[in-house]
């Protein structure tokens, strides 16, 4: 039916322009006075409904007839009021204004025009708007970071049919299901923000007081509180009260902690207590933010990907979307992040050289040189000149030497000291980071693994190359022990290229339990994620033109 309708892009709103008059009829002639308005005036019954240029485009390729029957605004009503269920405020999607005048167009009466046509407008805008924030989000995510490099695309579509088809079909849940993220982790968070937030509503839980370190044997009006605080979450089953720290309770302080990230070790330290006594409502906040930020993710990715959680220290290998293979990782230190992007592997470096970085070598490795005449050779360092050669340390005149005027490199050869460990995974990025190998492995048995200077060390590295290379015959990992062995450097490229995302989520997912993970904001930057999620909600041009006004109205 409405195919039948569509114009040729450009020939309605040049008639427009023109001022040719068009055979409409009455509802029709101020559905288009209202949308011309609305290139001024964004608002609609007192709220601003922006995607001024889409609103064009949708209702002038119908002729500006109205698109709305009630049943589907019915469905529309019934769909944004649960909008909360995914983390997104029904407000954002004009659910008050649809009530009032759904009540006032279907009164029984007939309706006023200008209702009706308030009425199809707004429908359409807050359909368009949701399905925008379902497919990538509510915040802009290059607002936040500069950094951010995952495409805000429909992949071709045209976002007009896009919209009219989910109208016609009657069918606007299956809209909303099309849009969300179809991984288990995802489906799983929505689940703990319907429990977090039934916990929320009952009160939370009371606060566990202050006081010294408790732990199995202890007694006292504390222990009493940490139970009833583990009850309220499930770690402790439901029983009598008790003021004595036995062995039950032991276990759930142990499960708490691994649901937590923090030292599984059954006692209560500052630690563990902080995390007890986060509220109720700050975990929702947390999960919204998270859920925010996977819809920011998951239109933008294959079937098969590496993927680095930074606040959880740890990379996933995902094939066929399922977690094939995970591991621990190290990070960037507080004060050198890892970025968050997406790039491409396409090779695997055995026992790498390491060129020092620029920022590496003018805060750690030039001021070291610079004090001790023997710490390159200590660790294995020579210096390089532009054309690649070997410059001897001794003509070097380290006393004047500043990170401005020197005028070489400084390499490590391979070795068990080398920075990178045995083996990289390269993908190219502005950021020069990259997937390595470490000589610090005492470090991946820290619950908090924020060591490196921005790239990702990966624990079980050589097993990963294994599983990236796809080749068991001539690359099984005997053959790839006994290059090691060798200490040269060979470069081997994968099968297929693979997508890599390094990403930060503070919610985290067990594959195994099922169990969602809080974890700590290592680099804080949950607060403004969670403050732009809350803001009111203001149209920019970027959050809704770019993603779906089609090419040739851009």
């Amino acid at each position: 039916m409405f195919a039948r309708s569509l114009r040729p892009l450009a020939v309605v709103p040049a008639l427009l322009l023109c001022g040719e008059a068009l055979a409409l009829d009455t509802m029709q002639e101020k559905l288009r006075a209202r949308i011309e308005q609305l290139s001024s005036a964004h608002e609609v019954e007192g709220v601003s409904v922006g995607a001024g240029p889409f609103l064009t485009e949708f209702y002038s390729r119908r002729d500006f007839r109205l698109a709305w029957e009630r049943e589907a605004v019915d469905e529309l009503v019934d769909m944004v009021s649960r909008a909360g269920e995914l983390g997104l405020d029904p407000d954002d999607y004009f659910l008050d204004p649809l009530k009032q005048l759904s009540k006032r167009v279907y009164a029984g009466t007939a309706p006023d025009a200008d209702d009706r046509i308030a009425l199809d407008i707004l429908a359409t805008a807050g359909l368009a708007r949701f399905g925008i924030h379902l497919s990538f989000g509510r915040v802009t995510p290059q607002s936040l970071d500069p950094n951010w490099n995952l495409s805000r695309s429909l992949q071709g579509r045209d976002p007009v049919d896009v919209v009219q088809t989910a109208i016609d079909s009657g069918a606007l849940e299956e809209f909303v299901r099309d849009r969300l993220p179809d991984y288990p982790f995802y489906r799983r968070l929505r689940e703990t923000l319907a429990r977090y937030r039934e916990l929320e509503s009952r009160g939370g839980w009371s606060p566990v007081p202050v006081g010294p370190t408790l732990r199995r044997g202890d007694e006292g009006e504390r222990v009493a509180a940490l139970a009833r605080r583990l009850r309220v979450s499930g770690d402790l089953a439901d029983g009598a009260p008790s003021e004595r720290f036995d062995a039950a309770l032991e276990a759930a302080v142990i499960r708490f902690q691994k649901r937590h990230r923090l030292g599984a070790d059954g006692i209560v330290g500052k630690q563990t207590l902080a995390a007890l006594n986060v509220p109720a409502d700050a975990r929702v906040d947390q999960i919204r933010v998270n859920l925010e930020r996977m819809r920011w993710v998951f239109r933008d990715i294959d079937e098969d990907f590496i993927l680095v959680n930074i606040a959880g220290f740890e990379l996933w290998l995902v094939r066929d979307r399922q977690i094939a293979w995970q591991t621990v990782a190290q990070v960037g230190k507080t004060y050198r992040q890892t970025p968050v992007f997406k790039s491409t592997m396409k090779y695997v470096v055995f026992n790498p050289t390491w060129t020092v970085p620029p920022t590496i070598l003018a805060k750690d490795v030039l001021p070291k040189a610079k004090k001790d005449p023997g710490y390159l050779q200590s660790k294995n360092m020579k210096v390089i000149d532009r054309d690649g050669n070997v410059v001897p340390t001794a003509s070097v005149n380290w006393a004047n030497v500043t990170p401005r005027s020197f005028p070489y490199a400084i390499r490590q050869d391979p070795g068990p000291q080398n920075a990178l460990g045995r083996v990289k995974f390269i993908f190219p990025n502005e950021h020069f980071v990259f997937l390595h190998d470490t000589p610090s492995r005492h470090l991946f048995d820290r619950p908090d693994r924020a060591f490196s200077s921005g790239c990702i060390r990966v624990q079980h590295p050589l097993h990963l190359a294994e599983l990236l290379l796809e080749d068991p015959e001539k690359w099984s990992r005997e053959r790839i022990d006994e290059l090691i062995e060798s200490e040269k450097t060979k470069t081997v490229f994968l099968p297929q290229p693979l997508s890599v995302l390094i990403l930060y989520w503070t919610v985290d997912y067990d594959p195994e339990t099922g169990e969602v993970h809080f974890l700590p904001d290592v680099y804080g930057r949950d607060r403004r994620v969670l403050e732009a999620l809350d803001a009111p909600y203001v149209f920019h041009p970027f959050d809704e033109a770019p993603a779906w006004m089609p090419q040739s109205s851009r």
